[in-house]
């Protein structure tokens, strides 16, 4: 098991943007992407969002949310989020990086955190934000049973292509749709573990994902900023 995490934290070294994108004039969140080692497989655990929520909810997603005053950085918030949404102690986490960040559709930056957790840890959902929780093989994001891509109107204006996945759970016998910057994110995590082609279409470079990854977000964020110009 020790080969497996020691090659997955070796790969996500390599893809660590550290406070790069930190100084961005963005407002901030961040999501904590956990890892957990299940079966001799890495494992990614999903929440999904409470009913009662204003924002997105029954949607699947990371644990995470905004920054608050008192978070250091992204990593502070992600930690911090977790514990609320899902009783996971900060302590309990091994951080590793993190990736190049998103933009999602309130204009937030959102940074994604990857760290490892324990195989033992049993999620208590806070049902006030998470309504279920679930693992899913990471593999499953580069080899995927059920994918499909859906229209999508960005926060620029400009209308692409997501990501969706459908993932079906035999534990909890339920389906779970992980699509948008949720799928993005992991999309992102098993290219940088894993380095194959996935079975499906992607707008990266392969050989070179950091800087590709990195390409498509400065034209995101660029398209973002002219819009907010022509809104002036």
């Amino acid at each position: 098991r020790k080969s497996l995490k020691e090659k997955a934290r070796l790969r996500l070294r390599e893809f660590d943007v550290g406070d790069r994108f930190s100084r961005l004039p963005l407002p901030k969140a961040s999501v904590l992407l956990p890892l957990v080692v299940r079966g001799g497989r890495l494992h990614l655990l999903l929440t999904v969002r409470s009913m009662q929520l204003r924002r997105s909810p029954g949607q699947v997603c990371f644990p995470g949310g905004k920054r608050e005053a008192t978070d250091k950085d992204e990593i502070d918030t992600a930690l911090r989020e977790a514990k609320e949404e899902v009783g996971l102690q900060p302590e309990k986490v091994e951080v590793i990086c993190r990736l190049v960040p998103g933009i999602d559709k309130m204009n937030h930056l959102v940074t994604p955190v990857v760290g490892f957790i324990e195989d033992t840890f049993q999620a208590t959902p806070n049902p006030d934000e998470v309504s279920n929780v679930f693992v899913v093989p990471l593999e499953y994001f580069v080899k995927p049973l059920h994918y499909k891509t859906l229209p999508y109107k960005s926060s620029s204006g400009s209308l692409s292509w997501v990501h969706c996945f459908t993932y079906d759970d035999q534990e909890h016998k339920m389906s779970f749709k992980i699509w948008g910057l949720t799928a993005h994110f992991a999309v992102l995590l098993a290219l940088a573990i894993f380095g194959e082609r996935p079975t499906y279409e992607v707008d990266y470079d392969l050989d070179n994902l950091l800087s590709s990854a990195e390409k498509n977000f400065w034209n995101l964020y660029a398209s973002l900023h002219e819009r907010k110009k022509s809104n002036l």
